[in-house]
């Protein structure tokens, strides 16, 4: 492919990532007529290699270096623990599906007024595509864990506050394949949830609207190219124009490939996006007009996570991964999770302790655990763990943030990484005590055990599934990475569209709020360009999906 100046281009737009950011540029700058190439490092996933992944470890767990193939990572820095996912369809594989939009201190937090825009009026249609396009339904089942979570809100002065949450699930009737509910025909095939609560583990059913089955799934039918296990490893501007892009192998060194396209989408998450113009900025030198406020403005959408273990006998497992939720306060929102197949929250859980001093909240913790330690073997060695926990995730909407920097890492000094670093204001939380109340409260309805992640209480971390900024969207480069169009400055015709252009909490589940930010991201992406001296086509009407409203589930 040629232009009008002679440049040879392998594309017209390469997306870095499959996530909910990649997938929907994926999709939509396709539909508008552009040559879309995807790189995505991680693998293909079969319904085969999820199923595989419920008892293979090596088939689970994304780590190349040590021979770990699958697709479920955590990252520990000094500040935090960030959990996620690799491969085709990004976080989308361990995700729970939630779509809530996010709430009024959002729009009006001092990073996003900056911005000089209505955002709440500018994203609400976005929002609604974004919605049809995940399949969003109300959770119809109710079990003992929400009975709980129910009585739990009851305690606080919040009950009505607790409902069911929007998922982004099929319903439909158990285990029944049916063609596409969706886009008229055009996505794929569908079966009713099994309500086997395993949805974090990829759902290998046909049930969850993972991106593989709406985004990615048409943008590959109308022409995008998906090429799996290519890592990108640079980014630099070509001499007519455009950007070269070097991707490898994630897991076999040595040789790259080089792919030329007029524009760029990073949208790699924001540990992929971060690492990636910091190596391009600061090692390889290939973007150094990319912004000083690079990696400022990180947020774990102050949150925590909180377990309970039910007594011997109880199962909770029995529904979607979330299915309710509420409001303990004006600020804080709480979800109930299942967590089928995360076995490596046994080591991971300890005592609850409620204390805002990390360093004494940490010696009273170890005091516990010295002084009883059968207790804490109790916990690690219960027999159907999984069955009886319930983990809850709490969030809240007031403002934190750190920052994330490019310096030498403490494990291999001769190359450097990302490291986390305080910054003034508030940091993001390892203990709320609003979370540990909501804890006790649904410990004290169903009889279980209250539990703290170790890493929050005994590390200090903020252990989140939410990361957001870091390239931050700006006014300028003085206060941001990205335009309000989401092209960095500096570098025209490269495009981030990831949870790191986000410059506030959320205080909800964001995976909603990113696919639409990526909605409107598409809507403002330049036009394709003639190609050879002949227009190129105009590309077809996007597609928008259809909520499905789920029968009911006995």
């Amino acid at each position: 492919m040629t232009d009008v100046r002679g440049a040879t281009f392998d594309a017209d737009v390469i997306v870095v990532g499959s996530g909910f950011g990649g997938a929907v540029a994926a999709l939509r700058l396709t539909e508008a007529g552009h040559r879309v190439l995807v790189l995505e490092k991680g693998r293909r996933l079969s319904d085969d290699d999820l199923l595989r992944a419920r008892t293979d470890p090596r088939a689970y767990l994304w780590g190349p270096a040590a021979g770990m193939r699958g697709f479920f990572w955590q990252r520990i820095f000094r500040h935090m623990a960030i959990i996620g996912g690799t491969g085709v369809g990004g976080g989308s594989i361990v995700w729970a599906g939630v779509l809530l939009q996010p709430g009024a201190d959002f729009y009006d937090a001092p990073a996003m007024r900056r911005l000089g825009r209505d955002w709440k009026q500018e994203l609400a249609p976005h929002l609604e595509v974004a919605a049809g396009m995940l399949g969003r339904a109300t959770a119809p089942h109710c079990g003992a864990a929400d009975d709980h979570l129910r009585a739990a809100a009851r305690s606080l002065g919040a009950e009505e506050t607790y409902g069911p949450v929007p998922v982004a699930i099929h319903f439909g009737r158990p285990g029944e394949t049916v063609p596409d509910p969706f886009f008229g025909g055009e996505g794929p095939e569908r079966t009713g949830c099994r309500l086997c609560g395993e949805c974090l583990l990829g759902c290998p059913y046909g049930a969850k609207n993972q991106l593989t089955r709406n985004y990615l799934h048409l943008a590959e039918k109308y022409g995008a190219t998906i090429r799996a296990e290519h890592e990108v490893r640079s980014v630099r501007p070509l001499p007519s124009g455009g950007y070269a892009v070097e991707a490898g192998h994630p897991w076999r060194r040595g040789a790259t490939t080089t792919l030329r396209a007029r524009r760029v989408v990073l949208a790699g998450g924001v540990l992929g996006t971060l690492d990636l113009l910091y190596r391009c900025r600061d090692e390889q030198e290939t973007l150094p007009g990319v912004s000083r406020r690079l990696g400022d403005g990180v947020r774990t959408n102050s949150e925590a996570l909180t377990a309970v273990l039910q007594p011997p006998g109880d199962d909770f497992s029995h529904g979607p991964t979330i299915s309710s939720d509420f409001h303990p306060d004006a600020r804080t929102h709480t979800t109930q999770n299942r967590y089928m197949g995360g076995w490596h929250m046994r080591a991971q859980l300890g005592p609850m302790v409620d204390d805002d001093v990390p360093a004494r909240r940490a010696r009273r913790v170890l005091g516990q655990l010295l002084a009883r330690p059968l207790t804490q073997a109790r916990v690690i060695g219960a027999k159907d763990f999984l069955r009886r926990l319930t983990v809850l995730t709490t969030m809240q909407q007031h403002d934190s943030s750190l920052a994330l920097d490019f310096r030498r890492s403490p494990w291999r000094p001769w190359r450097r990484a990302l490291r986390s670093r305080l910054v003034d204001g508030t940091r993001p939380p390892s203990n709320l005590p609003i979370a540990n109340a909501v804890t006790q409260a649904f410990a004290d309805s169903s009889g279980g055990r209250p539990l703290n992640l170790l890493g929050e209480s005994v590390g200090g971390l903020s252990v989140t599934a939410h990361i957001l900024g870091g390239a931050v969207m700006g006014s300028s480069a003085d206060d941001g990475v990205v335009d309000a169009s989401h092209e960095v400055f500096g570098h025209p015709g490269l495009y981030v569209a990831d949870a790191s252009v986000i410059p506030a909490n959320l205080g909800v589940n964001p995976s909603l709020t990113i696919t639409a930010l990526a909605e409107r991201f598409c809507t403002l992406f330049p036009a394709p360009e003639p190609s050879g001296g002949a227009g190129r086509t105009t590309g077809r009407t996007p597609v928008t999906g259809q909520p499905v409203v789920p029968e009911e589930i006995r």
